[in-house]
């Protein structure tokens, strides 16, 4: 179920730019403790993930942040050399100026990043992947979407009590075939992985907002 926008306050139409990434910030009414980081695809903005996240957590307060590098008429977070090969020193520092923004959101608003979960599409989830294994302690919860390994070399960051969800489109022939080893990647470093494939493209829709749903709901699993 969708929320309406009049279920926000005024504030969620302001762009925020306190902070090392341009972002909005939208606090329902009726808000409880939890938040939901999005970050979106490339070649789009903030604004493309919206419906989405109110879809998947109408109770959440929603950070929406922008990526810093132009493409298109939109923006990335990193930059690109081949649609599946990046500039790994971009990674890293657009990665490590993401974290800070992430902690220093949390403490100017009020959040609790041990009750957040990072939703993250296509180039965006390639961050919030990063994020988990360069800067470990930031996200506890992730919803990864369309998303693959982008670091060259990946530390072995223990992420143990870590929750992870990835959803692979079948038919992304793009970013599909890499599914399997992110899974791979996740599952050595000892997160609590949940792996779907749907049936889709790159795309994202509302059967990815049923599934995000109902692994939110979920409890976590015990080892």
């Amino acid at each position: 179920m969708d929320v309406s926008v009049s279920e926000y306050s005024d504030e969620n139409s302001i762009m925020r730019r306190d902070l090392a990434f341009p972002y909005r910030l939208l606090r329902p009414a009726n808000a409880g403790g939890e938040c939901l980081f999005v970050l979106h695809g490339s070649g789009v903005d903030e604004t493309t993930m919206l419906p989405l996240a109110r879809q998947i957590a109408p109770h959440s307060v929603i950070v929406a942040a922008r990526g810093r590098i132009p493409q298109e008429d939109g923006f990335r977070w990193f930059e690109r050399i081949t649609p599946t090969s990046f500039e790994q020193a971009s990674i890293h520092a657009e990665t490590a100026a993401y974290a800070q923004f992430a902690t220093e959101a949390a403490r100017v608003h009020g959040l609790d990043l041990k009750r957040a979960t990072f939703l993250g599409y296509s180039n965006g989830a390639n961050v919030v992947s990063s994020l988990m294994l360069l800067h470990p302690g930031v996200v506890r919860q992730a919803a990864l979407l369309r998303a693959m390994p982008v670091l060259d070399t990946s530390p072995m960051t223990d992420l143990g009590g870590i929750r992870v969800l990835i959803v692979a489109g079948a038919a992304d022939q793009t970013y599909g075939p890499f599914a399997p080893a992110l899974v791979t990647l996740f599952s050595e470093r000892h997160a609590e992985v949940d792996a779907r494939i749907i049936a889709s493209g790159h795309e994202f829709g509302d059967a990815d907002a049923a599934i995000v749903r109902q692994w939110l709901a979920a409890p976590a699993q015990i080892a």
